[in-house]
């Protein structure tokens, strides 16, 4: 029994699976290709030439995109005072304190990204085991620990988001929707790949930039020839 459905095998007999793609060829053709009926998503995958065992080799960042990411982010605030009234200004769907702690630790968790004053983490820190491992916990590493909230808010808004090198050197991110088509799409991989090269740690050695590959949420992935890529950003 095949593991892929007819439409996946029909659209992979489009693609040359031994072939480097330019960039923007590869998100031209992976748009083309897609075939599900709801606006999938772009992704992209960077493999880099660290080693995220060592502290010093960790590629961990944010990156506004320009294009954002095609859906609407609901951002939870943990203030208290004028700064609850700055976050609720600057279009946070949730503003509290030790009200949202008690919620969440009753179960709610309908939000998607989550920004607290440093004066209130005493309190956020007792949820961190629920924040956590869902990606919702703030952090000053990504700028959501910080008193000025409305920037904060409205960079999520914008599309922002964060990431970090996995295990395996890989790193995975969204780029936007199909809908969007390929030159913004083409945009929001410029700024994120940009943000990575410039995060490049001292310490790596030989290629930084080792493969890249592009696919929809229903599609195959399209390997990128990394020879070219920052004449193409």
């Amino acid at each position: 029994m095949p593991k892929h459905g007819k439409k996946y095998r029909n659209t992979i007999q489009n693609i040359d699976t031994n072939k480097k793609y330019d960039l923007s060829e590869a998100v031209k053709l992976a748009i083309e290709l897609t075939y599900a009926g709801f606006d999938e998503t772009v992704d992209v995958a960077v493999r880099l030439g660290v080693d995220p065992r060592h502290a010093a080799q960790m590629v961990r960042g944010t990156v506004v995109l320009p294009n954002g990411l095609g859906k609407k982010v609901t951002v939870l605030v943990f203030a208290k005072g004028e700064k609850e009234k700055e976050a609720k200004e600057a279009g946070a769907e949730y503003v509290g304190n030790d009200d949202l702690v008690k919620k969440i630790k009753e179960g709610w968790l309908e939000f998607d990204k989550a920004v607290a004053t440093p004066d209130i983490m005493g309190s956020v820190g007792k949820i961190g085991k629920i924040l956590g491992p869902r990606g919702l916990m703030p952090n000053a590493k990504t700028g959501t620990v910080t008193f000025d909230v409305a920037k904060a808010v409205k960079e999520l808004k914008a599309g922002k988001i964060d990431f970090r090198v996995e295990k395996a050197g890989i790193i995975h991110a969204p780029m936007g929707k199909v809908s969007f088509g390929a030159e913004k799409i083409m945009q929001n991989i410029s700024a994120f790949i940009d943000k990575i090269m410039r995060l490049k740690p001292a310490s790596s050695k030989g290629g930084y930039l080792k493969n890249i590959s592009v696919a929809t949420t229903m599609g195959a992935g399209l390997s990128v020839d990394v020879n070219n890529i920052e004449n193409m950003i």
